[in-house]
């Protein structure tokens, strides 16, 4: 279970790095708050903020529900892959956005899948309760 949650920091610290990282673009484009709109640079920043936020709101719950059913290693693998597809997501994104597809789907994919063991972990495990 420690992999799972050390997964789990490293996507709270990736996700503090990127508030950083927005806090910064504000400053060198000069968005003042509370704006979230003003330079391209910024804003691309921005959007890889608030799209990792909206990701750890499937990811955290999915991966920590997944590893109750299935081995520490499967559901960690999906985890680092996430971690891995965020930090392309933000080069890419921050470079030129419609580059962003690769990391993207890096994220997305492990979070689909894990949202998927589950369900079918939960599933399996009312079954077999029933039986």
């Amino acid at each position: 279970m420690q992999y799972i949650e050390l997964i789990v920091i490293i996507a709270l610290i990736q996700f503090f790095f990127f508030a950083v990282m927005t806090g910064k673009a504000r400053e060198k484009y000069g968005v003042k708050a509370p704006a979230i709109s003003g330079h391209e640079g910024f804003e691309r920043m921005y959007r890889v903020q608030m799209n990792t936020l909206e990701m750890l709101v499937i990811f955290i719950p999915a991966i920590f529900i997944a590893s109750s059913y299935w081995s520490v290693s499967l559901v960690s693998s999906l985890g680092l892959v996430y971690l891995i597809g965020r930090f392309i997501y933000w080069r890419a994104y921050v470079t030129d956005p419609k580059k962003r597809g690769l990391g993207f789907m890096l994220s997305m994919l492990p979070a689909l899948i894990l949202i998927i063991l589950s369900v079918v972990g939960i599933i399996m495990s009312l079954v077999d309760s029933n039986v």
